[in-house]
């Protein structure tokens, strides 16, 4: 009876850890862009003004872009949560944003739609070098630790609240690689806040992993850093905001 005992305590045990490695997250992506536009040095004060004024009304009723991450202990996908505008909301097009990670095999697939192209970034997963504190505050239910990183092409700080609860390296955009699922990213002093507002534990399907068929120019990590690095530097040189275009 001690024998069955015990090992019936491990079969739950073991369920209850699979429960906290696979499932879905739904998550909540607002921009601010009166704070990104002025953080743009080369704007001038009147392109600044001009520009934050174009985007008032949207910011004052920005409820944000709902968004998804299908994730289990060695994979992930975030994409859009929906296709469709939400009710109330504004409509626009949406580009082909679909983010996925093998962790076991180290291997990604980013398809990115920007500058009126398709991109598919396959590369190794190279995860940012993160540094943990020991702050903590609560996300979706669960207690989350924060983590600091740099992105070195767009220059901008990049704060990330992972639930240690959740044994995952994935994570919203492109971040990931830390011990825990990241509930919310606050990229550039709140310039752009992901914040995750539900998470179920369950069994994926594989349709929950898997890319959509498109075509576009296949190139790794260097090539896209490159792309994006030219691009801010021109738009820089010409006084343009280069988040018109790209993700921020």
């Amino acid at each position: 009876m001690k024998k069955l005992a015990l090992l019936l305590c491990l079969m739950v045990s073991s369920m209850a850890m699979a429960q906290k490695t696979e499932g879905m997250v739904t998550y909540v992506r607002k921009d601010y862009w009166s704070k990104m536009i002025n953080r743009l040095t080369f704007l001038n004060q009147e392109q600044k003004d001009r520009q934050t004024q174009l985007r008032k009304n949207w910011e004052e009723n920005n409820k944000g872009t709902k968004m998804k991450m299908a994730f289990n202990a060695n994979e992930s996908l975030y994409t859009y949560f929906s296709t469709e505008p939400e009710e109330g909301g504004y409509s626009w097009r949406q580009y082909e944003l679909d983010l996925y990670r093998n962790f076991e095999k180290d291997k990604k697939t980013d398809i990115i739609e920007m500058l009126g192209k398709t991109y598919v970034v396959e590369d190794s997963v190279h995860a940012p070098v993160w540094k943990i504190g020991n702050q903590i505050k609560e996300v979706a239910g669960f207690i989350c630790m924060k983590a600091e990183t740099e992105d070195p092409i767009k220059n901008q700080k990049i704060t990330a609240w992972f639930a240690q609860d959740i044994p995952v390296s994935a994570g919203p955009e492109r971040m990931c690689g830390l011990p825990g699922l990241i509930l919310e990213l606050n990229i550039d002093d709140g310039t752009v806040i992901i914040e995750a507002t539900n998470v179920t534990f369950r069994p994926l399907t594989p349709n929950d992993l898997k890319l959509p068929k498109v075509k576009g120019k296949k190139i790794d990590d260097a090539a896209y850093n490159k792309v994006i690095s030219q691009y801010i530097a021109e738009q820089m040189v010409a006084h343009n905001n280069p988040y018109w275009e790209i993700r921020y």
